[in-house]
């Protein structure tokens, strides 16, 4: 199949503008795919990442809530793409088009810019999440679209059926085809061979043009609707009688690829520890498919020893991902992924933690099972994740256990102190 043709004809709408309000409260200051993850990117990284390796090179950004820190790393770290030679990736905050309003649901961002479609005569339309992290050739699945003549097309992966409760699930035929799609419910469906497993949209979609002209037009019209890709429009398309087929997303083994949903506190901790494995399923290090970000122009890490009260502390780290700018002085870090630009002083100890930009850890604090936001200072003497009933005083906590403190948190005086 000729790729180069068919990326000329598809133009991509990334959905940016949820509001994240389960990853909260990393999202209290920012839109879900602008949080950082995996020690200098952005969630939203990934998916962009996917795109541009895959060729397709008219990005669609639909932003809504918070959006101001995810234009700007848009503006400093996507603006390498070329707009002589028809590249682009432009976010797209509310246009009021269709009247004075934002975007009321995933459909309606779209429907309110289908100016693009025109524009651009695209006779596909790949719609992608921007706050999943995994590495994925959408040309494959164009070609799987293409091939079946399909009109709708929807990434599926499977899921445990607990999980299956906050995804919108498929029940599909022996040929692959949806033949129903509901969203978050109680009691999911289940695969017949695999009955504590379901199969979970991605949240990643391609329509024909025209497919996805009328369904938008006719969902317009209907003032009881959500407006939403997986309550509405799905749904919908399949009692219409559209063609609608569902895209396992797996190897040539038959084996599922790495697919997270980082929308909780939970697994967006777990996915961040994942990285740290000797062999992780996500390989931030594959040449043949970078990941792109905001590099900014900073001096390498540095890991320093310390002399307290006689004694020679030296910064020391192991399983950990450590960025640039980063300066140990005389601390240890263990299974952690530290951002740029964050120091930590002299015997302080972090494991199994995740702290972000410009963060300050004083000297002789301990800190395990967190997840630290940019712009905090913790002061010195204090401990982190070693007493349940003091960390759900001062900061959030999810359900497993990990601590969260937000972004420019200040320490009360009240705050205990080890004794020294």
């Amino acid at each position: 199949m000729d790729y180069e043709k068919i990326i000329k004809k598809t133009l991509v709408f990334l959905l940016a503008g949820g509001k994240g309000q389960r990853l909260y409260p990393l999202t209290e200051e920012r839109v879900k795919p602008a949080v950082p993850f995996g020690g200098k990117y952005r969630i939203i990284d990934f998916t962009l990442s996917n795109c541009v390796n895959s060729g397709l090179r008219k990005i669609l950004v639909v932003t809504q809530y918070k959006s101001a820190s995810l234009s700007r790393h848009l503006a400093l770290g996507w603006g390498f793409l070329s707009d002589r030679f028809g590249e682009y990736i432009t976010d797209i905050p509310p246009q009021q088009r269709l009247g004075e309003r934002w975007y009321v649901g995933t459909a309606d961002a779209v429907y309110q810019n289908l100016f693009f479609v025109k524009r651009e005569e695209s006779e596909y339309i790949l719609i992608l999440s921007g706050d999943h992290v995994y590495k994925m050739d959408y040309r494959e699945m164009l070609e799987f679209h293409i091939e079946h003549k399909a009109e709708i097309t929807i990434g599926a992966v499977l899921v445990e059926k607990e999980r299956a409760k906050s995804f919108g699930i498929m029940q599909v035929d022996n040929n692959g085809k949806v033949v129903d799609f509901r969203e978050k419910q109680k009691d999911p469906f289940t695969l017949p061979d695999l009955p504590d497993y379901s199969l979970a949209s991605m949240g990643i979609y391609i329509f024909n043009r025209e497919t996805l002209n009328k369904l938008l037009a006719y969902d317009a019209k209907i003032q009881s609707s959500s407006h939403d890709f997986g309550k509405d429009i799905i749904p919908f398309a399949i009692s219409n009688g559209n063609e609608v087929l569902s895209y396992r997303f797996v190897d040539k083994n038959n084996k599922q690829k790495y697919w997270q949903d980082v929308g909780t506190i939970d697994s967006f901790y777990n996915a961040n520890m994942d990285l740290l494995s000797p062999m992780p399923e996500l390989n931030l290090y594959d040449k043949s498919w970078p990941f792109f970000t905001h590099a900014r122009q900073l001096p390498p890490a540095k890991f320093t020893f310390e002399e307290v009260n006689g004694e020679k502390v030296f910064g020391y780290a192991k399983d950990s991902l450590i960025a640039d700018g980063v300066i140990v002085e005389g601390g240890t870090i263990l299974h952690s992924v530290i951002f740029p630009k964050v120091r930590i002083g002299a015997k302080s100890s972090i494991s199994d933690s995740v702290i972000f930009n410009n963060t300050n850890i004083g000297e002789n604090t301990r800190i395990k099972r967190a997840i630290i936001d940019k712009k905090v200072f913790v002061p010195e003497n204090v401990e982190i994740g070693f007493n349940r009933e003091v960390d759900e005083k001062y900061f959030y906590v999810s359900n497993s256990g990990i601590i969260v403190i937000p972004r420019g948190y200040r320490f009360p005086e009240s705050f205990p102190r080890i004794s020294i």
